[in-house]
């Protein structure tokens, strides 16, 4: 493979920062330490935050980018930076429409997070979690890349990164990594992007969370096993610097399993629930904040009330969140019951629990003043004569670090002793520090995974064509240029761009012979460039195989059969645990034990379902050809005396 750039990470930010590369004509090497894409990108359960989009203008949402700005701006406080900022919020739309238009995602249902002024978080109809549907698309795309265009896109899994390698007459010229893979050290050179993740799971011996927040190493984390600040650390080492590493985010709400209430690893409330209209009643039944204060406020205020803490939706938002609900409750950590069992439960009268409703009710009618200053209400009012409550119990939980390295608004790296970017290396994400400054937004996550994925493309693209430019002279320029040097718009079909200043540096290339053979080659290139959706096997081919194809489809199909071999239930019953878990989907059984470390979503995910059918949940969150694609090993038989299909 020629140049390309290399990307560690195979989360939202990571493929966006792929997708932008293929877009701009660059060749991409992908690395990932898992088994499987995704990070923790797929447990996202909100939405993606973007103002003035179009299904704000169509659903008559009075947004602007000022406002959003300014939101977030408030939010960040005293360690806000507005340049970095700017480029999160002033990009957001295009971000949003860029997911809609190039990966036809659904994005046109819009709920209003804490902390924000207007409703502008957005997610799909399709019921799935927005973190998950967004980043599968982007995975399923990019790993159809590496299959029809090889040549373009290389994808190495279970390749754990562990130093940056530098130019050895040069400490600020980052020329590749070194990674170990099935018990070797491998390196590889190019530009690096790096969205390696944050460290809200640093539990490791060089612990980040340990070195600076001591306080809150102690909770438990909605975060994968993988969040352990690799990137920060690497950067750090070569010379980059670490700012804000003591803003870690506490989320208030991380659901509590009845049956496993110490366990370490949370899964994650989704703010869209308090957002919808949820509110939190503490051990005596009364509120006790702003459900939709900003999180470190709201966590803050649990800390200081007494425990349990239950998250409360009336029926109307259980409807409202539907897919929610029922996927909370189908892994035990929510339940449905009404109102006098609520008032049961919490151990309080009927009639305590009716007067907190009233006069939540008469805040919302404005009729009283919210004394935690509560501003915007939904799907009320609340009655204890409900039946259809939804209920969990909640604890602050470590989700998001808004510290990590130091990074321009071309996503380029600082080194710490000049303050000046490194030459080759870019960084996108949660590892990418001082975009959110002390505290960040609810759907500002997947947000800035794809602003400053795309932003890293731009410039990690832009720095491989001067590299190739400045090392190939003029003819090799324009034999190049072909290969590495549009970049496609997807908004303006068989339009190509060619960025002939160094939009890095601020210094133009120049005129003459390499001015002259550049705009050659871009002319020869100009008539065969292609879009993202289009075939064409052009040098401006990024999306060749913007789906399967047929014949692909066919081969799967073929090449993947359920074995005849027959289990009842009660044989799959028998495998109920971690160390031996089956699982059965649509007839399917499944032994997942030797899967549950590559799985994504965790491994409490699936073996919350150990020894049984999981085909509810399963058809929730997937495609039935996940499994062929991802996991056709665990599939060992089929249930006794019935005909499985899977939709592929």
């Amino acid at each position: 493979m020629t140049e390309r750039v290399i990307v560690v990470g195979g989360g939202l930010s990571g493929l966006s920062a792929a997708h932008q590369l293929l877009i701009n004509g660059a060749n991409v090497l992908l690395l990932d330490k898992q088994g499987f894409f995704g990070g923790n990108s797929t447990k996202a359960t909100s939405g993606i935050n973007g103002a003035l989009t179009r299904t704000q203008v169509d659903l008559n949402i009075r947004d602007s980018v000022q406002q959003f700005y300014d939101d977030t701006l408030k939010s960040a406080r005293d360690l806000a930076r507005p340049d970095l900022i700017r480029v999160l919020t002033y990009n957001s739309a295009a971000a949003v429409e860029w997911l809609q238009d190039v990966f036809k995602l659904d994005l046109t249902l819009v709920s209003r997070l804490g902390g924000h002024s207007q409703p502008r978080t957005h997610r799909g109809h399709d019921a799935k979690f927005p973190g998950m549907a967004i980043t599968y698309a982007l995975m399923e795309k990019i790993e159809d890349y590496a299959e029809t265009i090889p040549d373009r896109v290389q994808i190495e899994k279970k390749a754990r990164v562990t130093k940056l390698l530098k130019d050895a007459s040069d400490p600020e010229t980052v020329i590749g990594v070194e990674f170990e893979q099935d018990g070797e050290v491998k390196q590889v050179l190019g530009p690096v992007i790096l969205a390696t993740g944050g460290y809200a799971a640093d539990f490791t011996e060089s612990s980040l969370l340990k070195k600076y927040r001591p306080d809150v190493y102690g909770l438990a984390t909605t975060n994968g096993t993988h969040a352990t600040g690799d990137g920060q650390k690497m950067v750090i080492a070569a010379g980059g610097h670490g700012i804000d590493l003591e803003k870690v985010q506490v989320h208030p709400t991380g659901l509590v399993d009845p049956k496993d209430p110490d366990n370490k690893w949370k899964f994650l409330a989704a703010e869209a629930l308090r957002g919808e209209g949820g509110i939190l009643l503490n051990a005596n039944g009364e509120r006790f904040c702003d459900e939709l204060g900003h999180r470190d406020y709201v966590s803050g205020q649990m800390f200081k009330t007494k425990f349990p803490i239950r998250l409360i939706l009336n029926g109307k938002a259980s409807n409202t969140l539907d897919f929610h609900t029922k996927h909370y409750s189908g892994r035990g950590l929510m339940k449905r019951i009404n109102g006098r069992q609520l008032a049961k439960e919490i151990g309080i009268s009927e009639s305590k629990l009716q007067k907190v409703f009233a006069d939540y009710n008469a805040i919302a009618d404005g009729k009283a003043k919210d004394p935690y200053g509560k501003k915007y209400f939904s799907n009320g009012p609340l009655d204890i004569n409900d039946d259809n409550f939804h209920v969990a119990l909640m604890t602050p939980v470590l989700h998001f670090t808004m510290g990590g390295v130091e990074i321009n608004d071309k996503a380029q790296v600082l080194y710490e002793k000049t303050e000046k970017p490194f030459k080759g290396l870019f960084a996108s994400g949660e590892l990418a520090g001082g975009v959110h400054g002390a505290n960040r937004l609810g759907g500002s996550s997947l947000l800035g995974c794809v602003v400053y994925g795309r932003v890293a493309g731009d410039s990690a693209s832009q720095y491989l064509f001067q590299k190739v430019l400045k090392a190939g002279g003029p003819s090799g320029a324009a034999q190049r240029l072909g290969q590495i040097s549009l970049h496609i718009d997807p908004s303006k079909p068989g339009e190509v761009v060619v960025n002939w200043g160094d939009s890095l540096s601020g210094q133009p290339l120049g005129t003459g012979s390499l001015a002259s053979s550049v705009v050659a080659a871009a002319s020869s290139v100009q008539a065969t460039a292609a879009t993202p959706e289009s075939g064409s096997s052009s040098a401006g081919t990024t999306a060749a195989a913007a789906a399967p194809t047929q014949a692909k489809k066919d081969a799967v199909k073929k090449a993947f059969s359920i074995p005849e071999k027959e289990f009842t239930k009660e044989d799959v019953a028998k495998h109920n645990k971690k160390n031996d878990c089956w699982v059965i989907v649509k007839g399917v059984v499944m032994d997942v034990t030797g899967f549950l470390e590559d799985h994504p979503g965790g491994i409490n995910a699936i073996v919350n379902f150990a020894g049984r059918d999981a085909t509810e949940e399963f058809e929730m969150l997937h495609e039935d050809r996940v499994i062929p694609k991802y996991a056709p090993s665990t599939v060992i038989g089929r249930i006794k005396g019935s005909n499985p299909q899977l939709e592929l």
